[in-house]
C-alpha cells in the first residue's frame, strides 16, 4: 500500500496527497462526531465511510451534468475519491427547507414546519472550536469570502438545494436541508468557484416523505438507533448500494 502525505483529517474524511498535482484523495471514514444538546459526541457507523463514498460520488456527478461545477472527478475505491485541490472558503453554507435542528430551536418552531421559502444561513468554519452562524457582512469584513464569491455561492447553493429537493422527491425522501461547503479553483490567473466536500446523510437531512422517519445524521445524534440501516437505506433508494451491502478495506499508510 503507497505511503501519502495526509494533508487534512476532519471527523469524516481524510485528505491526502493527490497522485499528479492539484489533486488530491479524500477518503471517507466510519468515524464521526457531533454535536448535541448535552455536549460533543463521537463515535463510529459501521459502513458509513464506503457508502458516502457512493452516494457523494452519484450526487456530485449528477450536479455535474447540470452544470454545477464540483471537486469531484473520479471514485478511487471503496472509501476513496479522486478530487480537485481548491482554495477553501471557510463558509458552510446551509440551505434549510423546513424547521430542524438549530432553526427550530432558535425560533422556537415545530420541528418539520415548512419554512416560507429556502432560507440560507451561513457558518464559520472555526479551527479551534463551534462553528458560529454568521452574517454575509462578517463574511466580506473578514475576508473569508468576496462579494463577487459571494454571488456566486449563493444561487449555486439554491440551485443544488433544487435539484436535490427534486432528485430525493422521486425516491421517497424529503431534503430538510443541506450543509455545503465550496472553494476556489485556480486555472492560471482565472479563478471559479466549485462545490467541495461531499453529499451525503452527513451533510443532509432526509426523511421519508410519507413517516417522516429521519435516514441521516440525525439518528446518531439523537440517539434514535438504527444508523448504519439509515445510510443503507439511503444508498438503497438511489440504487448504488454495493452488492453485498457495504464492504470494508483498510485505510492508507499516512506518511508523516
Amino acid at each position: 500500500m503507497s505511503r501519502r502525505k495526509r494533508i487534512y483529517e476532519g471527523s469524516g474524511k481524510v485528505l491526502f496527497e493527490g497522485p499528479e498535482p492539484g489533486t488530491l484523495v479524500q477518503y471517507f471514514k466510519d468515524e464521526t462526531a457531533a454535536d448535541t444538546k448535552t455536549g460533543a459526541k463521537a463515535g463510529v457507523i459501521v459502513g458509513k465511510g464506503v457508502l458516502n463514498n457512493r452516494i457523494s460520488e452519484h450526487l456530485m456527478s449528477r450536479l455535474t451534468e447540470i452544470g454545477v461545477p464540483t471537486h469531484f472527478m473520479r471514485r478511487l475505491n471503496m472509501r476513496e475519491q479522486l478530487v480537485r485541490e481548491l482554495e477553501i472558503i471557510p463558509i458552510q453554507v446551509v440551505v434549510r427547507n423546513l424547521a430542524a435542528g438549530s432553526l427550530a430551536e432558535r425560533f422556537s418552531l415545530t420541528e418539520g414546519t415548512p419554512l416560507p421559502r429556502s432560507i440560507v444561513e451561513y457558518y464559520y468554519k472555526s479551527p479551534t472550536g463551534p462553528h458560529p452562524l454568521v452574517t454575509e457582512e462578517h463574511i466580506t469584513a473578514f475576508g473569508w469570502a468576496s462579494p463577487p464569491d459571494m454571488d456566486e455561492i449563493v444561487p449555486m447553493a439554491l440551485r443544488v438545494n433544487d435539484f436535490l429537493s427534486g432528485l430525493f422527491l422521486g425516491i421517497g425522501l424529503r431534503l430538510v436541508d443541506v450543509r455545503l461547503e465550496f472553494g476556489r479553483l485556480w486555472d492560471n490567473e482565472q479563478m471559479g468557484i466549485v462545490l467541495a466536500d461531499e453529499i451525503s446523510p452527513d451533510n443532509c437531512r432526509l426523511w421519508d416523505l410519507k413517516t417522516n422517519e429521519k435516514l441521516d445524521k440525525d439518528r446518531f445524534r439523537q440517539n434514535l438507533g438504527r444508523v448504519e440501516e439509515a445510510y443503507q437505506e439511503v444508498a438503497r433508494r438511489l440504487g448504488i448500494l454495493p452488492e453485498g451491502g457495504p464492504g470494508d478495506m483498510p485505510g492508507p499508510e499516512v506518511m508523516q
